[in-house]
This record gives structure tokens, C-alpha cells and sequence, in this order.
């Protein structure tokens, strides 16, 4: 519920143009002198390698590989639903598209640095980047997070969290998007991986598929 509030209330935001936009503009700010001071290449450059983790290469390909993985696994383990792995994978990359690219038509909304749009953009909120990281590499740490013990798990979803936000972080720093822009897509990404794991468990349950625990 919380999750859906906050994406409500952000891309209401957006729509009208509302107060809350000043968080975007006071972190453009923050962020503009903050590299401005440090005048260091190597975040630049960092900035922008992390930017490229949330493109559809490699985040795509490494949810279809994690898919297999963990199919073959479940096979090797004899469940009876081995391939549930596999459209679980191919739901989620379906999922991104038609989740943002209808949004980023709807609102419309420039980017950073206020160029308007060309006919043939469709705007920046929400970031598809984001999206794509959080939901692609999420979900390969469902997937795999089955197979794990406890503590296992527990560290490859920290680590997943954490290459999510550098991502996020990235794409701010290196001016691609919008602060406003990010934290939606970590909310339907959120979602979308509650629902996801919430579902997993049922059917791991129901097939007696390994839960690692």
C-alpha cells in the first residue's frame, strides 16, 4: 500500500508539475556541484558504467540465464514444476515495456537538462533503466534466492539491492534522469517483485520446489 501511495502521489507530481518536483531540482543541483567539485573522471566514468547495467544488455540476458540456471536445477532436484523458472523469466522482461513505455508517453516529461521532446521520444518518467535493473536482476534473485540457504540468500538479495541503487545512482549523477524519475520505477519494480515472490512461494509450496530453508 505504501508503495502504491508513493508512486500515486510522484507521478501525480509530475502530471501537474506540483511542489514535489523541487526534490528533482534540488538534487540536480546537489549532484551538479558535487561533481563539479570532486572533478573526478573516475565517478564520471562510473557513473555512467553503472547507468549501462540497467540497459535491456545485460540486464536481459543475465534474467534469461538465471532462469536456466535455476530450471535445471529444480530438474536435477526431480520437481515436478523444474520449468517454472523459465515464463517466470519471460513474464518479467515482458512485464518492463508494457509497464514504462506507456507511462513515459503519458507524461511526457523532459529531461534534465529541459531540452523538449522530438517527435520521436516518449519522455523520461518513468526511467527504463531503473525499471529494467530492478525488475531483470530482481528477478534472476528470486529465482536463484530459491535454491540458496538462508544466509546465502540473504546476501545475494543485498547485493542485488545494492547493484539496483547504483544504478539509480548512476543514471542521477550522470544527469540521464530525473531523481522523481528513479524512485517510481523503484516502486513498480517493488511491486511488481513482491507480487513475483509472493507467487513463487505458492507455487514452490504447491510443487515442493526448494525454498532453501
Amino acid at each position: 500500500m505504501t508503495l502504491t501511495l508513493a508512486l500515486a502521489l510522484i507521478s501525480w507530481q509530475v502530471a501537474v508539475g506540483g511542489p514535489l518536483l523541487a526534490v528533482d531540482t534540488g538534487a540536480r543541483h546537489l549532484t551538479r556541484e558535487l561533481r563539479t567539485a570532486l572533478h573526478s573522471l573516475l565517478l564520471n566514468h562510473l557513473g555512467v558504467g553503472l547507468s549501462d547495467l540497467g540497459g535491456p544488455v545485460p540486464a536481459i540476458p543475465l534474467l534469461f540465464a538465471a532462469a536456466a540456471f535455476a530450471a535445471r536445477r529444480d530438474r536435477s532436484a526431480g520437481r515436478a514444476r523444474w520449468w517454472l523458472p523459465l515464463p517466470a523469466a519471460v513474464g518479467a522482461a515482458a512485464l518492463i515495456p508494457l509497464l514504462v513505455a506507456p507511462a513515459k508517453a503519458w507524461f511526457a516529461r523532459p529531461g534534465p537538462f529541459g531540452v523538449p521532446l522530438t517527435p520521436e521520444q516518449t519522455g523520461w518518467y518513468p526511467s527504463g533503466h531503473t525499471a529494467t535493473s530492478a525488475v531483470a536482476y530482481g528477478t534472476a534473485a528470486l529465482l536463484l534466492g530459491r535454491l540458496l540457504a538462508p544466509g546465502d540468500r540473504r546476501a545475494l538479495y543485498t547485493v542485488t539491492a545494492l547493484l539496483c541503487l547504483g544504478v539509480g545512482a548512476g543514471l542521477v549523477w550522470s544527469d540521464y534522469h530525473w531523481l522523481l524519475d528513479v524512485l517510481a520505477s523503484w516502486c513498480v519494480a517493488a511491486l511488481v517483485l513482491a507480487a513475483l515472490a509472493a507467487t513463487l512461494r505458492r507455487l514452490d509450496r504447491a510443487g515442493g520446489a526448494p525454498t532453501g530453508d
